[in-house]
């Protein structure tokens, strides 16, 4: 545990961290660690991805601090459909992810680095087969793309599966604006959004059809309604590969949004072996309760030495900065 650590002009509150094997590599990483944070209204999570320098992850801790001190506004709903998410495993692997879900909307991973075009078509083939001619699938290509390959990995793609959408295919806006008017797939924007210098002030009026909410790296459910109501597109809220403390801010999100057109990115608390609570987050029916899961397994869970004190360091430089 660490011992009440400055909470960012609220009551002071105690932090533990965590650390939690995935079942498969995902964004380059095998193990997902964070801290969990207690205050009046509840728990909230700070976990940063460590290539995030201290300025960015400053909305990262304004979450924690929101979830832990004030809580979040009222849902309009009691649960929200979510989608499975696939790593970027081969097609047999997709397939049982996608079989075992119960979802009937899968966010695919492609465009990861040291695999080729071949891999990513029969990924989302095995994607597509699992879940029959109904459902949706959607990929994410996390800005791997120029304008060209976009154009022609997304055709090729849609052509043999049908996507609901392509996430985040290019790094810039305006790379994403000349792609949508060459493609006939919706553009989500993802960290066109979240890692802008100001995620209100961004113009996606030819960037993007969808924007992709995450509720730390926009600095609380409050902040990130605010970007919604100034983008004016349809939205879809996902995760940032928490533990369900963080997930259950995002369903406090997508609960909260007045129109939630599409399936959630929220049901990744199953990409790890394990969870802080012994009442996780996972998707029933293709649907997750509007609830609050209390973390009572830190001894199951607990983050080495090492871990805790790089967390701690790392909080103090965000409090301070």
């Amino acid at each position: 545990m660490i011992s009440n650590p400055a909470s960012g002009g609220g009551p002071a509150a105690d932090a533990w961290v965590y650390s939690v094997p995935l079942r498969n590599r995902f964004r380059g990483i095998d193990v997902r660690d964070g801290v969990l944070l207690r205050g009046p209204a509840g728990w909230g999570e700070f976990s940063p991805f460590w290539d995030y320098e201290v300025a960015e992850s400053r909305r990262w801790w304004a979450a924690a601090v929101e979830a832990a001190t004030v809580g979040w506004p009222a849902p309009l709903r009691d649960s929200v459909p979510v989608n499975v998410t696939v790593p970027a495993v081969d097609a047999d692997r997709a397939h049982a992810i996608v079989a075992a879900s119960g979802c009937r909307t899968a966010k695919v991973k492609i465009a990861e680095p040291g695999q080729t075009e071949a891999d990513d078509l029969a990924r989302v083939e095995g994607v597509r087969d699992a879940l029959g001619p109904s459902g949706a699938v959607r990929v994410d290509a996390n800005a791997a793309w120029d304008v060209d390959t976009a154009v022609a990995r997304i055709r090729a793609l849609d052509a043999a599966v049908g996507l609901e959408y392509v996430e985040q295919p290019c790094a810039t806006l305006p790379e994403l604006a000349a792609l949508r008017r060459r493609i006939d797939v919706r553009v989500a924007v993802d960290e066109g959004v979240r890692r802008s210098a100001d995620p209100l002030a961004v113009d996606l009026r030819e960037a993007g059809d969808v924007v992709v909410l995450k509720v730390q790296p926009l600095g609380g459910v409050r902040a990130a309604l605010r970007v919604a109501e100034a983008h004016g597109l349809p939205c879809v809220v996902s995760s940032a590969l928490e533990s369900s403390v963080g997930i259950a801010a995002g369903v406090a999100l997508a609960a909260a949004l007045p129109e939630l057109p599409f399936a959630c990115g929220l049901a990744t608390v199953a990409l790890f072996t394990d969870d802080v609570s012994s009442t996780p987050l996972l998707p029933v029916d293709g649907r997750l309760p509007v609830v609050r899961p209390v973390p009572d397994r830190f001894d199951a869970v607990a983050a080495d030495a090492e871990t805790e004190q790089r967390w701690a360091a790392r909080m103090a430089a965000v409090i301070t900065a």
